[in-house]
């Protein structure tokens, strides 16, 4: 059962923004840090290759 929020109070962020956004936004951070973890091997065994 939820209670009702007074106007002045702050919610919490998992109020604000739904349970699949904040899993989206997981998803997206942790596929572009293996992107750009690709894209840096990429470049590190092309130099290695010189």
């Amino acid at each position: 059962m939820t209670e009702p929020t007074e106007p002045g109070t702050r919610r919490s962020m998992e109020e604000k923004f739904p349970r699949a956004l904040w899993v989206r936004l997981i998803i997206y951070v942790a596929v572009g840090h293996l992107f750009a973890a690709f894209i840096y091997l990429l470049f590190t065994l092309g130099a290695q290759n010189q």
